[in-house]
């Protein structure tokens, strides 16, 4: 993020715009993720316009399976650019 910081102001708008759009692009697409893999793995019957109990259980239990692998996922993927960040100013220092 120092990068963006060098950054003109208008310049850091555009930025941060663009990344909000990212980001919300993302949420969307591991909402659809979610909805898909649940109501495919979970749903059924088409007997009745509402879930039956067994549904509720299956889509509410993989819901939040799929939401604590994604959030782990998350948190390696935080913890694997954090260590490449290290690397790479242990690296600069290294040089200088």
């Amino acid at each position: 993020m120092e990068a963006v910081q060098k950054l003109a102001p208008h310049q850091q708008q555009i930025f941060m715009k663009e990344m909000e759009q990212l980001q919300l692009k993302d949420s969307l697409s591991m909402y659809n993720n979610l909805v898909y893999r649940c109501f495919d793995n979970c749903v059924t019957s088409f007997r009745s316009k509402a879930l039956d109990k067994g549904e509720v259980s299956c889509v509410e239990q993989c819901a939040a399976r799929y939401i604590k692998m994604t959030q782990r996922v998350g948190l390696r993927f935080a913890e694997h650019q954090a260590l490449q960040q290290a690397q790479q100013q242990q690296q600069a220092a290294q040089q200088s």
